[in-house]
């Protein structure tokens, strides 16, 4: 049998073998190298950082303060892929779409998110910029200032989404971050659009009011039309609806999305329908070590919970013990089982 004939059967027996499969949540967002590292607030003034903001660098930039910083921890990143692993962790079936280059981090990305149990299939980019990455610098007060090369990550289209996969996944969660090139918005309405299609939720994360304050308008529409559940944290949903005061946010809120997120640091988080507010209390038993992926977890939990089955309070509960998790250790991935964590903490299967 001729090898093309043979290729072109085993991509037939994919796609079937893909259909027959559900997953939990399809996560879709910025493909990048997190490379973490300690640092002190005279670091971060010596290289002009402002401390806790997120900053966007060139690659020239990225190579210069990555020869300053303390060794750290390099892994797989980016919001949605530390969602996506979060879900795995517990037990959940996840994937995830994102771009890499063909290059030395894309291929530690690609390895990692696999091996941490999420389907990644997205085609790598051959040419162009490359494998992005986030420097990231916590400092003794858990802070973490971040600085980000996005390189080929924002890359990812249209073309890039894969219909079989969205209309098998109970919820596709989406990271606010990729909204800013044209060709991410493109990939989010197609991918809202085959969700919904499939009778599938969709799911929203601000990530960060700076993005809010740039696309403040786009976002409102994408969620009043096309969102049903929004994570958002006090930040974020206090800039989206342009006021101070988070009541005033939480009312408008409601009603335009199925579900609310919002998550309050110290204060918990509360879970927001048209009828009921349940209020989850944040663990507030630990050592608080590094608030990088906080609330990336917190988005794992509740997915998790969600999609799994359980009400809107114990999904609430599941992400706040991911949260916690994860904010004890430098890193934005578990570094226990949250499996195990889960049965010995909440008693939930």
């Amino acid at each position: 049998m001729p090898a093309t004939t043979i290729l072109a059967q085993a991509k037939v027996m994919s796609r079937t073998i893909m259909t027959e499969r559900m997953f939990d949540t399809t996560c879709i967002g910025n493909a990048i190298v997190d490379v973490i590292s300690k640092a002190d607030d005279a670091f971060l003034k010596a290289e002009n950082l402002t401390k806790s903001a997120m900053t966007l660098i060139d690659m020239e930039r990225a190579e210069d303060l990555y020869a300053k910083m303390a060794a750290g921890v390099e892994m797989s990143g980016g919001s949605a892929g530390n969602t996506a692993a979060g879900i795995a962790s517990l037990g959940g079936n996840s994937a995830y779409i994102g771009k890499v280059r063909d290059d030395q981090l894309g291929g530690i990305f690609t390895h990692d998110i696999r091996a941490s149990g999420v389907t990644f299939e997205t085609d790598k980019s051959t040419d162009g910029a490359a494998t992005a990455r986030c420097l990231i610098l916590v400092t003794p007060d858990a802070h973490r200032t971040m600085n980000t090369y996005l390189g080929a990550c924002i890359e990812l289209g249209p073309e890039d989404i894969d219909p079989e996969m969205i209309a098998a996944s109970k919820v596709t969660y989406m990271e606010g971050y990729l909204w800013d090139p044209e060709n991410g918005k493109q990939a989010f309405r197609k991918a809202a659009e085959i969700s919904h299609d499939a009778g599938q939720r969709v799911s929203l994360t601000l990530s960060d009011s700076f993005c809010v304050d740039r696309y403040r308008a786009e976002f409102r529409d994408f969620i009043s039309g096309g969102v049903d559940i929004l994570f958002a944290n006090e930040d974020e949903i206090k800039s989206l609806f342009e006021t101070d005061d988070f009541d005033t946010a939480l009312d408008a809120i409601r009603g335009q999305v199925e579900i609310a997120c919002l998550t309050r640091s110290e204060k918990g988080s509360l879970i927001v329908t048209q009828s009921e507010i349940h209020a989850i209390p944040a663990d507030t038993n630990i050592e608080l070590v590094d608030t990088t992926g906080a609330g990336d977890l917190y988005a794992a939990g509740f997915l998790y919970g969600f999609t799994n089955g359980h009400d809107l309070a114990t999904s609430g509960r599941i992400g706040a013990m991911a949260a916690a998790e994860v904010i004890s250790h430098y890193g934005a991935r578990p570094a226990v089982n949250l499996k195990d964590l889960l049965a010995q903490k909440l008693a939930v299967a």
